[in-house]
């Protein structure tokens, strides 16, 4: 009898392709637009389609591609031009060419997994583009598991190589003339147009999870992320205490646009905690530190509890708390002098707190006995937030997401 040649068998990182289908509608109000120095409407909304695609190539290795297209319509982004019908004011919209734009990016990644699975390697690349914004990316992680899989390490770094299609504020551009100009003197903006239009981000990031007990989880993150460039936003106008005020109606013309260093440091650090209560209830706690060399410190805090009602159904109860310090260049409108030499009005680096409150309902199959063409639909999951800021900022966030697996 021939002698058999013995053989193992290798389970596959991923059984079959996924495919996740993700909606979101966003919305929001405010009366501290930075495009308008600081007063002025921040009501926007924004509807985000995204496909995520999942499949295995081999045993060890599995490509993603995550492609979404976001479409918003901006009141405050709409006074880059506010003039081009009716009254002015900072507090409506105008019907100008940045009041809508469409975001559309694709993110595909490759992952390869070592024979015993202890040792994850894994490349990405990232393309973006907008009407007034280009970016493209990399980067790479490297996962190790040890001590029977319950410890995991990854770092991980990405590269994003961005451009401007500077929109400045439609005063500030060369050959505008108004002769509805009303003010003390000659309106004369110390406006220059900025030398550098690329804006560079480097990150580093380290991360470390630990299977405590048979009911705890922890996990710890670091970030290091430099940026350089145009780090100002160029259609955000800012008013000196020290200049006269002009307008064109009740719309107040721009002094200048913010002005922010070329240079930042970021330094997030945080943590995860997971307790598995019991078989209805989980509950998940988050806590984040940041710091950068802007003058920004802040605290993010949040805690989930997954509520099992049966097999198939689970109710997620969220809330989230922020707080963070202003930053050394912002100053609220009409306050900066023209001899700083940096300023921005965007209330987004002032000091503020949010609270963010949610409910969520996840129905998932694990039999995906409802098909989609040769799909099994595996879960459903619908989520809603309410997002309240102490600057008067207020948002709406729904979020849809499905996710099918190959038969």
């Amino acid at each position: 009898m021939a002698q058999q040649v013995g053989t193992s068998y290798k389970k596959r990182v991923l059984e079959t392709s996924e495919v996740d289908l993700l909606f979101s509608y966003y919305t929001q109000d405010g009366d501290h637009a930075a495009v308008t120095g600081g007063e002025g409407t921040e009501e926007l909304t924004d509807a985000t389609s995204t496909i995520v695609l999942r499949m295995p190539m081999n045993e060890d290795d599995v490509l993603t591609v995550d492609v979404g297209l976001s479409a918003y319509t901006s009141a405050s982004t709409s006074n880059v031009n506010p003039f081009d019908e009716g009254n002015a004011t900072p507090f409506d919209a105008s019907s100008g060419e940045s009041q809508k734009d469409n975001l559309a990016y694709i993110n595909p990644s490759y992952s390869h997994s070592s024979d015993d699975r202890n040792k994850i390697w894994s490349a990405n690349a990232y393309i973006s583009s907008e009407y007034d914004y280009f970016s493209v990316g990399f980067g790479w992680s490297y996962t190790r598991l040890f001590n029977e899989k319950n410890t995991e390490i990854t770092l991980s770094g990405k590269v994003f190589l961005d451009k401007w299609k500077p929109e400045y504020p439609i005063e500030l551009r060369d050959g505008f003339f108004d002769n509805r100009i009303t003010g003390n003197g000659t309106y004369a903006p110390i406006f220059s147009e900025f030398e550098k239009e690329t804006r560079n981000s480097y990150s580093l990031s380290l991360s470390f999870s630990q299977i405590l007990s048979k009911k705890l989880q922890g996990a710890l993150f670091l970030d290091v992320v430099s940026q350089n460039g145009l780090l100002s936003t160029p259609f955000q106008r800012v008013y000196f205490s020290d200049f006269e005020d002009f307008y064109i109606d009740d719309f107040q013309l721009a002094d200048n646009v913010e002005q922010l260093p070329d240079n930042r440091f970021k330094v997030p650090f945080g943590g995860r905690l997971n307790y598995y209560v019991n078989d209805l209830v989980v509950l998940r706690g988050y806590y984040r530190f940041y710091w950068d060399d802007w003058g920004i410190t802040s605290h993010t805090a949040s805690i989930e509890a997954p509520f099992k009602l049966n097999q198939k159904f689970t109710l997620y109860p969220t809330y989230r708390y922020y707080t963070q310090t202003a930053a050394d260049y912002f100053y609220p409108k009409e306050q900066a002098l023209s001899t700083n030499e940096f300023y921005s009005s965007d209330y987004d680096l002032s000091d503020y707190n949010a609270h963010q409150y949610g409910m969520g309902i996840q129905y998932k199959d694990i039999f995906t006995s409802a098909k989609v063409f040769n799909f099994g639909l595996k879960t459903i999951d619908l989520r809603v937030s309410q997002y309240d800021r102490s600057d008067g900022l207020n948002a709406f966030i729904i979020t849809l997401g499905t996710t099918f697996v190959g038969n």
